[in-house]
């Protein structure tokens, strides 16, 4: 794991602060940033989003998905988890407690654009930091690929009709129009120009490749940081008034995190998978792909909303959560083998 990486959770609260002071600073530039938009979509924002995600896609090699029956029972667990458990599960816990249990302690006027934005950041599974933590729980990295490439390759087409459906349960307007743009904007667009020049690169050797991913990751972590400065000096006024917001959005980010890892490794070790795969399965059942949660929320919602900042509160403890998470599995790896 990377300086950035290793410290992101650390680099989004520097963000919350340097976004809330120069968002009352200069208002008025951030308000004409927020106009510079075309079909829905934030400009600046797009660009940054597009700038932190490709690098990421660039990891991602979809041969590998030649290699998913070599482990198929750890695949089906992990496909069941991240497409039929986590979006339902996200949708019945946001619903439970922002609708219900911290309704009175939230702006009225947000409370289905928070739920959105929970939606929105369970319904797409982790792409990228997902390499690092099976790194980092010593699991099966072939396993780990040819999962990510299989899930890179269902979100094209399943995304957008399950946040509409799962929007649409929820009693929340669901502006397909905007949903698909986003879908082909931030998944189709930016999986086709990665995969093409992926191919470039192994073209020249696999160390061409490797050369242009250390130096892009850096690049993608500050394009990461500076949307969360331009979104927070949008929400800089909601913090400061409704500083408990962010802790209140946390907690059903929290319970789906460890529900869902728990369900994955239970599984697994029910049905005989190897330590080496229930590891990264469970961490990708928990994982989301926060910045296309991110980016799909500000086309959907807009910079201002309530979804914009449930993602970015995803953003802010995925790190140490999952470092939880790889802490637990690697602890319980002699429970786990006595099976």
């Amino acid at each position: 794991m990377g300086f950035f990486e290793r410290n992101l959770t650390l680099w989004v609260l520097l963000c919350i602060g340097a976004g809330i002071g120069l968002g009352r600073l200069m208002p008025g530039f951030f308000q004409a940033v927020s106009h510079l938009e075309l079909a829905h979509v934030n400009l600046p924002v797009g660009l940054l989003i597009w700038v932190m995600i490709v690098p990421m896609l660039l990891r991602v090699d979809f041969g590998a998905l030649h290699d998913v029956r070599r482990h198929g029972r750890g695949i089906a667990v992990t496909l069941f988890v991240n497409w039929l458990v986590k979006p339902f599960s996200m949708a019945a816990l946001a619903s439970l407690f922002i609708r219900h249990w911290f309704a009175p302690y939230l702006p009225a006027a947000q409370i289905d654009s928070y739920v959105a934005g929970l939606i929105l950041l369970a319904a797409a599974p982790c792409t990228a930091m997902v390499f690092v933590w099976s790194r980092l729980s010593n699991g099966d990295p072939l396993f780990t690929l040819s999962q990510v490439a299989l899930n890179d390759t269902i979100m094209a087409f399943a995304f957008a009709p399950l946040v509409g459906l799962l929007l649409g349960l929820s009693a929340i307007t669901v502006p397909w129009s905007t949903l698909v743009v986003s879908v082909a904007l931030y998944i189709l667009l930016p999986v086709l120009l990665s995969q093409l020049w992926r191919l470039a690169l192994l073209r020249r050797g696999p160390q061409a490749l490797e050369t242009v991913l250390n130096r892009l990751g850096p690049w993608s972590i500050t394009a990461l940081l500076a949307t969360l400065v331009l979104l927070f000096a949008f929400q800089g006024d909601v913090l400061l008034n409704e500083p408990r917001v962010i802790a209140l959005l946390a907690v059903p980010i929290l319970i789906q995190v460890f529900f869902n890892a728990g369900l994955a490794y239970g599984l697994n070790r029910l049905l005989g998978e190897s330590h080496a795969v229930a590891c990264p399965s469970a961490l990708i059942g928990a994982s989301n792909f926060f910045e296309l949660a991110v980016a799909a929320a500000i086309s959907l919602y807009g910079l201002h909303s309530g979804a914009a900042l449930a993602t970015v509160v995803g953003v802010l403890i995925e790190v140490p959560v999952m470092l939880a998470v790889v802490r637990l599995v690697l602890a319980t790896r002699a429970w786990y083998e006595r099976a």
